[in-house]
């Protein structure tokens, strides 16, 4: 009876783990074709242009709505990442793990934020209200703020993703549920994340755009990597 329980856990667990890498390849594929599609020339972090985005935004109702119900999918991908990995590696370390979890799922509201502003500049957009209550500039201006709340939501967002994603590689690297190689990269990628994006805005060396490709291209590498493991290998035994 034990060798059945236990052999259903892992059966359990190993299930579970390739939801958690299939949900996370599936939020790099739609932010790929997101920032691809519907975000060419309105996502305002693709672009340091608040102007030219404005303008864009402004042209825009229709990738700007699709551009958030786009973030809501990522919302519930990141929700079911998060409780996933905190069920696979709460035994690993509970304060840890739960930590994680509220601080990704503070992550995932922030995308949800992201998805408000937008539909806002959907709205000034489109809403021939906003013609009457503003004038060209007016509106420029209110939906460069919507862009900029954007970019901030997004990138605070950013950081606590890699925050907590820090926490669940470093359970990882711990517990051995995957190999050391990937959860030792995870925890040097999603730390050097955080670190760095913080680290910019008060030593501006640190905002070139060299710094920022390898921070971005380490944090993809150790998504791709946690994600394909998962999805093909689920967790080994604990």
């Amino acid at each position: 009876m034990t060798i059945d329980q236990n052999g259903s856990a892992e059966t359990e667990a190993k299930a579970l783990a390739r939801i958690v890498g299939l949900s996370l390849l599936a939020t790099i594929l739609v932010g790929m074709l997101s920032a691809l599609t519907v975000g060419q020339g309105i996502d305002i972090n693709l672009s340091a242009d608040v102007v030219a985005t404005a303008r864009n935004m402004l042209e825009a109702e229709a990738a700007l709505r699709a551009k958030s119900y786009i973030a809501l999918l990522v919302f519930a991908l990141e929700v079911v990442i998060g409780a996933g990995l905190f069920l696979l590696l709460r035994k690993s370390g509970p304060l840890l793990a739960a930590w994680s979890l509220i601080i990704g799922l503070g992550a995932a509201l922030l995308v949800l934020m992201g998805a408000v502003f937008n539909l806002n500049a959907a709205e000034i957009a489109g809403n021939v209200a906003y013609t009457e209550l503003a004038d060209e500039k007016q509106r420029l201006l209110l939906t460069g703020l919507q862009a900029t709340s954007d970019y901030t939501s997004f990138h605070l967002g950013l950081i606590l993703t890699s925050v907590g994603n820090a926490g669940f590689a470093y359970l990882f690297l711990r517990s051995g549920l995957i190999p050391k190689l990937i959860a030792g990269w995870g925890v040097f990628a999603f730390s050097f994340v955080a670190i760095a994006i913080v680290a910019r805005d008060f030593i501006p060396i640190i905002g070139h755009s060299a710094v920022t490709l390898s921070f971005m291209a380490s944090n993809l590498i150790a998504l791709v990597a946690l994600g394909l493991y998962l999805a093909i290998k689920g967790v080994r035994s604990a």
